[in-house]
């Protein structure tokens, strides 16, 4: 087999057969491959694209390039969750606590962050102490004993895909649909998961910027999900402004434990009702939407869903009192009001500013090897479809390091368009796709 022979195949727009990408994925790990060998293979791929079958077989072959987790002995149906990425979107610290809080045990890996904010796993450690390591023994008999884990991602896990993904990053091929799908995907299923929620973001913050592109990506992962026998719903949510009131690592843990305490800003509570309604479902015996969504809002009224996550905070060696007192959590040293410009309705949003506006203010990371600032960020005050006059405040930055607020300031302002008549926000909630959907 050759690698010449098979960017040819692929530059006529043919179909490669499963040992070929086998065969691609094997060699390229192994760094057998030169690098402007695969880049041009995934030129032909972006413009030609890929069949189903082939993005199934590519996820698989990343999927099995590393460690592939065995979670058979943790009891019960296992239901991860994954979202495509947006601002301000701190959902797994909603939804993860909720579900577990039900007896559906959560045993999640997320990595950090690259970009406007940290991950899942970064914005965990604005709790004092604690630790997003552990052993895999460890990890499974706490998904036994008290059906939660959050821990780091094992830097085995899918290594085919990081290593494809850093030259699709400087090789102008991330945003291919198969390539996306096949990369969030292969991680899913090394993961162990047995069932799948997807949280595909759409809109000015997404990868997929309108609708359209954002169901496609959402049904070729749906249908991936199902043809490995991994039964998954992709719920596809707006992202053309940022996700609830704050971004950025502290403040969204603060928002999040607002949620879970039942005070929650009502699209990001809606999204996360959603997604854990789903999970629920999925991973219960429970086959009404309505009746696991019932459920869902009985824990977080009975302050179950919160305690769930002091258990996890606790567990994993961290503050549990800093979920009951999230004043106590990191807090920036100084503030500066933004004010709107001009009067009227905030019309749009770049949310994707709004995210570097984070970055700008500390609270994300440009390279790998850069520090976050735990504690900065943004507050936002007005939503899209909102009147506003000149002079009010329409957001909060905070920042430890003052000469960095102008900058945010200038970045923050521009990322929004005021219009002199009344606009209607975006729904949250787009479309929910499932195997019927696909099966249609």
């Amino acid at each position: 087999m050759r690698m010449y022979d098979i960017i040819e195949k692929k530059k006529q727009g043919k179909e490669l057969s499963k040992e070929e990408i086998e065969y691609i994925i094997r060699e390229y790990s192994a760094d057998k491959l030169p690098d402007y060998q695969v880049s041009a293979l995934l030129m032909a791929i972006f413009f030609k694209g890929m069949t189903m079958d082939e993005t199934v077989n590519l996820t698989m072959a990343m999927a099995n390039s590393g460690d592939v987790l065995d979670l058979s002995k943790i009891n019960g149906i296992k239901v991860d969750k994954h979202s495509t990425g947006g601002v301000g979107d701190k959902t797994s610290l909603v939804v993860a606590p909720i579900v577990a809080s039900l007896g559906v045990p959560v045993a999640k890996m997320s990595g950090r962050g690259l970009g406007h904010t940290g991950g899942t796993i970064d914005k965990l450690e604005s709790f004092t102490g604690f630790k997003t390591v552990i052993s895999d023994d460890d990890f499974i008999k706490q998904v036994n004993d008290i059906k939660i884990a959050l821990v780091g991602q094992t830097a085995n896990l899918a290594p085919a895909d990081k290593k494809l993904y850093a030259l699709r990053d400087v090789t102008a091929t991330v945003n291919q649909k198969s390539l996306i799908a096949s990369s969030i995907m292969s991680k899913k299923i090394a993961s162990g998961a047995d069932k799948i929620v997807l949280d595909v973001k759409c809109g000015s913050g997404a990868f997929m910027n309108n609708y359209d592109d954002a169901y496609d990506l959402a049904t070729i992962m749906v249908n991936i999900g199902e043809m490995v026998g991994r039964e998954t719903i992709a719920v596809i949510s707006d992202m053309n402004e940022p996700l609830g009131r704050y971004v950025g690592n502290a403040l969204e843990v603060k928002e999040a434990i607002d949620v879970l305490s039942g005070k929650g800003e009502e699209r990001l509570t809606d999204l996360c009702i959603t997604l854990a309604s789903n999970m629920y479902m999925m991973g219960s015996d429970t086959d009404s939407y309505d009746l696991a969504k019932e459920e869902v809002l009985r824990v977080i009224r009975e302050g179950k869903a919160l305690d769930k996550l002091a258990e996890l905070v606790k567990t994993q060696g961290g503050d549990e009192n800093q979920v009951y007192h999230p004043e106590t959590l990191p807090k920036a040293l100084y503030c500066m009001d933004v004010l709107a410009e001009q009067d009227g309705y905030l019309a749009s949003c770049k949310t994707s500013e709004v995210g570097m506006t984070s970055l700008i203010l500390g609270g994300g990371r440009e390279t790998k090897e850069s520090e976050i600032d735990l504690s900065v960020g943004i507050r936002i005050d007005k939503r899209l479809g909102e009147h506003v006059d000149k002079g009010e405040r329409i957001a909060v930055l905070y920042a430890n390091e003052s000469e960095k607020l102008e900058d945010a300031k200038k970045r923050f302002v521009n990322a929004y368009t005021f219009s002199d008549t009344e606009v209607k926000a975006e729904p949250l909630i787009k479309k929910i796709i499932s195997r019927k959907d696909i099966m249609a």
